[in-house]
């Protein structure tokens, strides 16, 4: 391994199994999308992706976990997905997806419209007497009502060609876009081992997700649906999934605000043999890596495609006082709109970002305790302004070092090289607070004109 020197601040490792950016469906899965006329746009707007049948025609369950938004306008289908995993225990058979509407704010009508998206899709996969095993997602306009005609001939329509392909879950996610550019697919395939050491047997983790405007922590905003062909339990499922959103997607930063349908739903049909993966197993620490790897991908993808971005901001954070305290100040400083613009201008205005350090504070203590921290010292430190000390800081802008409170505070750099390096793809901002051994990272984007023509008249 290379030693960086002293004067810079390389890139922190991931340790994270490697991600492939492509939709790559596990077994027990069928999905497809369609258009049913959601979207005045004409583009596919309604995905469905379901178990695959037994000897009888019926779908099987998998386990399921799910991550919903802290908002107090959660939108009809968070509501109602919330009910159906408590009812079944985390045993689900369905995920329908429908784009253009994002049915909140719309009273008891819209939860009668969602729950009879449900019944409809319950009945077309052939169990009419169980709607309860179906979970949805909505995005689109809020305040308006889904055509619940045009979405029931679309289910009916889509259902018959859902396909356990590749293809398949490539149109499903091409379908839960709104205003994206891009489709979102991440896939990793990890190895485990029985019990005893006597086979070895390989898992995919696949991820679909949408989500680039409205987008900021706890959770940012977006939809996503992550499979695996894993044997877990919906108890070890959540247990994997909750604190893989805590180091991403609540790590991710678009524009500073938080939606009324973000969701993400885990599944895991079981299809891929074996022993049950136990709790606390090194199994579960491969498969909760996996997890990890795809939602930091697709979190990255999404802070990439932020609307009206140029470049992808990444902020890694070592030197804390431990990892909650370096994700603060990861968090704090891509959420800057004063940093987003300097992003976005190649300026490497490095007092921006040692402005946003020093106003960072810690999650809520639900993010904190997901993230590892017990209940206790969750409620304890939540919203705690972070520890940083001018005097140890270190910022690299760009591989470039700005600021070193140890040598004095502001270090003569090449401004013009700086800019330079600043005009790629993604921009790594690196600080180093020279307190601990805590370590974090945040995903954001620059802030562009074209985000503001874009939201100026999203509804008109």
């Amino acid at each position: 391994m290379t030693i960086a020197p002293p004067e810079s601040l390389s890139a922190l490792p991931s340790g994270l199994p490697p991600v492939e950016r492509r939709a790559r469906i596990p077994a027990g899965f069928r999905a497809g999308g369609a258009t049913a006329g959601i979207k005045a746009s004409g583009r596919p707007d309604l995905a469905i992706i379901a178990t695959l049948p037994d000897e009888d025609g019926r779908p099987t369950l998998a386990s399921a976990a799910a991550v919903f938004t802290p908002n107090a306008f959660a939108a009809a289908p968070v509501r109602l997905s919330k009910a159906h995993l408590a009812a079944t225990g985390g045993r689900v058979a369905a995920v329908i997806s429908t784009s253009g509407s994002a049915n909140a704010a719309t009273g008891s009508a819209g939860d009668a419209d969602q729950a009879r998206i449900g019944e409809d899709v319950a009945a077309a996969l052939g169990f009419a007497d169980r709607p309860e095993s179906v979970l949805h997602l909505s995005t689109g306009v809020i305040g308006t009502r889904l055509p619940l005609d045009r979405v029931a001939a679309g289910i009916a329509t889509l259902v018959p060609s859902l396909a356990a392909t590749d293809d398949g879950l490539e149109a499903a996610a091409v379908a839960l876009r709104t205003t994206d550019s891009r489709t979102k697919t991440a896939t990793t395939t990890i190895t485990v081992t029985q019990p005893e050491g006597l086979a070895v047997r390989s898992i995919r983790v696949t991820g679909i997700a949408k989500g680039v405007g409205m987008i900021h922590p706890r959770m940012a905003t977006m939809l996503a649906v992550l499979l695996t062909d894993a044997s877990v339990e919906p108890g070890v499922l959540r247990s994997l999934l909750r604190p893989a959103a805590a180091r991403t997607w609540d790590q991710l930063s678009v524009d500073g605000d938080t939606s009324t349908n973000d969701t993400v739903f885990l599944l895991a049909s079981g299809a891929g043999g074996g022993v049950g993966i136990a709790a606390g197993s090194a199994d579960a620490q491969s498969l909760g890596a996996a997890i990890e790897a795809v939602a930091r991908d697709l979190a990255r993808q999404q802070a990439a495609d932020g609307e009206g971005a140029t470049t992808l901001i990444t902020c890694q954070v070592s030197g804390a006082v431990d990892d909650a305290e370096a994700r603060a100040v990861a968090r704090s400083v891509i959420s800057s709109s004063l940093v987003k613009a300097a992003a976005h201008g190649r300026d490497p205005n490095w007092g921006r970002i040692a402005g946003a350090a020093g106003n960072a504070r810690l999650a809520d203590a639900a993010v904190l305790e997901a993230a590892g921290l017990s209940a206790g010292e969750a409620r304890e430190r939540a919203g705690q302004a972070a520890v940083v000390d001018p005097d140890r800081l270190r910022i690299a802008i760009a591989g470039h070092l700005v600021f070193d409170g140890s040598r004095g505070g502001p270090i003569s750099f090449d401004r013009v090289a700086a800019r330079a390096a600043m005009e790629g793809p993604e921009l790594l901002l690196r600080l180093d607070l020279g307190l601990g051994d805590g370590t974090g990272e945040a995903f954001g984007c620059d802030l562009t004109e074209a985000y503001v023509v874009e939201n100026s008249e999203y509804t008109t």
